[in-house]
C-alpha cells in the first residue's frame, strides 16, 4: 500500500476521533432563544447529558437529566452510538498505527500489516457510521418538532455540536475507505519451489537416459 495513503488515512481517522470526543460533551446540540426584554432574554440549549439556560447577563444554569429511563428513545440511542463511535475510533487508531509500513510492531510481514491496517479502516467506517446515525437521528427529531405546528413544547434549532459530529463522521468514513480499498488484503506471500532429493534424482536420471538414447541414435 502507498505510504502516503496510510498517512492521510491515519490523519483523517485521528482527527475524526478527536472531533467525536469534542462533540460528545459539547452543550450546543440544540439551541433555542426566548425573546423578551433586554434583561429577560435567555438562550436554552441541550445535549445528550444536560439542559442549560443562559440569560443576557451571561449567567449559565445547567441541569443534568435526572433519569436515564425517563429520556426519549432517540437520546438514549444517540448516547450509545456516540460511545460506540469513540470505542471504534480508538481501536481504529491503534490498528492503523500497528499496520503502517513504517511500524516495527508486526516486523517485516507486510501482508499481516496490510490486514491489520484494513481492520483499522473497518473500525473507522464503523465509527463514522455510528456518528452519522447518532447526529442525524438527533437532528431529525429537532426538525420534526420545529416544523410541527401542533407541537406544544419549546422548539429548538440545530446546534454546533451536530455540525461537529457530521464533520467527524465524514472524515472517519473517508479515512476508513482509504484504508479498506487501498490495502492489499488478498495478497499472498511468495512461495519458492525447492526440489527434494527424489525429484533431483529423477531429473538427473532422465537426463542420463536422454543422453544415452541420443548417443545410440547418432551412430545408426
Amino acid at each position: 500500500m502507498d505510504p502516503v495513503i496510510e498517512v492521510v488515512a491515519l490523519f483523517l481517522g485521528f482527527v475524526s476521533w478527536i472531533m467525536v470526543g469534542i462533540a460528545i460533551p459539547n452543550r450546543y446540540w440544540k439551541v433555542s432563544s426566548i425573546d423578551g426584554t433586554v434583561i429577560t432574554t435567555s438562550t436554552l440549549y441541550e445535549n445528550l447529558w444536560m439542559s442549560c439556560a443562559t440569560d443576557s447577563l451571561g449567567v449559565h444554569n445547567c441541569r443534568e437529566f435526572p433519569s436515564l429511563l425517563a429520556l426519549s428513545g432517540y437520546i438514549q440511542a444517540s448516547r450509545a452510538l456516540m460511545i460506540a463511535a469513540v470505542v471504534s475510533g480508538t481501536f481504529g487508531v491503534v490498528a492503523t498505527l500497528i499496520g503502517m509500513q513504517c511500524s516495527k510492531a508486526a516486523g517485516d510481514n507486510y501482508v499481516l500489516k496490510g490486514r491489520i491496517a484494513g481492520t483499522g479502516g473497518a473500525f473507522y467506517l464503523l465509527q463514522g457510521l455510528c456518528t452519522m446515525i447518532s447526529v442525524s437521528w438527533y437532528a431529525a427529531n429537532i426538525t420534526q418538532e420545529f416544523f410541527n405546528p401542533l407541537y406544544p413544547g419549546q422548539k429548538y434549532e440545530i446546534g454546533e455540536g451536530l455540525y461537529i459530529g457530521w464533520a467527524s463522521g465524514v472524515l472517519a468514513i473517508c479515512g476508513g475507505a482509504c484504508l479498506m480499498f487501498s490495502c492489499k488484503l488478498g495478497t499472498k506471500e511468495k512461495t519458492y519451489y525447492q526440489p527434494t532429493r527424489e525429484t533431483a534424482y529423477s531429473a538427473s536420471a532422465s537426463k542420463r537416459d536422454a543422453q544415452s538414447t541420443y548417443g545410440r541414435n547418432a551412430y545408426v
